[in-house]
């Protein structure tokens, strides 16, 4: 809309289609944005990748009286390149995968670093 009917600084603008978030809406929701494992080892080199996972319980089911171990868990990758371990990817599954993951896009799309995600206090009850 901008390039059509915006001002002149938009009539080149181009959509780019790099690092869209994509998410499918099963349940559990699966969500996925910007290189899988094996894309950014063609990219970068498997020896120049840094990869970080982690399966926890989502907050929703910290107020149920279960066992820890029967409460459904949420499962996050991220795909880090390069000695400042800049995010190229990051995959979740799990409950609130596919309200996650718009944040982690717009991350991943400014340049995000893992170190910038580790800085970030969450929200959390």
């Amino acid at each position: 809309a901008d390039r059509l009917f915006g001002p002149e600084q938009y009539k080149d603008a181009k959509v780019s289609y790099e690092n869209v978030p994509t998410v499918v809406f099963s349940h559990p929701p699966i969500g996925t944005v910007g290189l899988t494992e094996p894309q950014a080892a063609k990219k970068y080199g498997a020896e120049n990748l840094k990869i970080y996972s982690s399966t926890f319980t989502n907050l929703f089911y910290g107020i149920f009286d279960m066992e820890p171990a029967d409460k459904p868990k949420t499962t996050m990758k991220v795909v880090c390149a390069g000695a400042e371990d800049k995010v190229v990817g990051l995959h979740i599954i799990g409950l609130g995968a596919d309200e996650m993951l718009q944040g982690f896009g717009v991350a991943i799309k400014i340049g995000c670093t893992k170190a910038d995600l580790d800085s970030c206090v969450a929200i959390h009850p």
